[in-house]
């Protein structure tokens, strides 16, 4: 198992996914962030089955850097509840892996990160 991981997060327009790619990877937090257009969300919301058009994040970071990401996606995003949620790399290619921790800020201590 790696220390990298891969947090899932969803937003309303391509525009706010861009402006949240560039805020993560400008301040480290984030090697990569892959944006999907074209998301179809169905959930429940204050007491009603919803449906949204979202685009899908796919950011590529490490279980240190977790808090500070979250952190950082719930001040900038424009969801009140912004999805966050980090599935572990089990394995990657030697070589993807380190670029990506030469492109990641380091972060000694894992923290918590608590939701609304």
């Amino acid at each position: 198992m790696t220390d990298k991981i891969v947090v899932l997060s969803t937003c309303a327009t391509g525009e706010e996914a861009d402006r949240l790619a560039r805020l993560l990877l400008e301040g480290g937090l984030a090697a990569c962030v892959s944006v999907i257009p074209g998301v179809r969300s169905l959930y429940h919301w204050k007491g009603a089955i919803e449906t949204a058009g979202e685009c899908l994040l796919l950011i590529k970071t490490s279980r240190g850097l977790f808090a500070d990401l979250c952190a950082a996606l719930q001040k900038a995003h424009s969801y009140e509840i912004p999805e966050l949620i980090a599935v572990p790399v089990v394995e990657g290619a030697a070589g993807y892996l380190d670029w990506m921790e030469q492109h990641l800020r380091q972060e000694p201590k894992e923290k918590t990160c608590t939701l609304p």
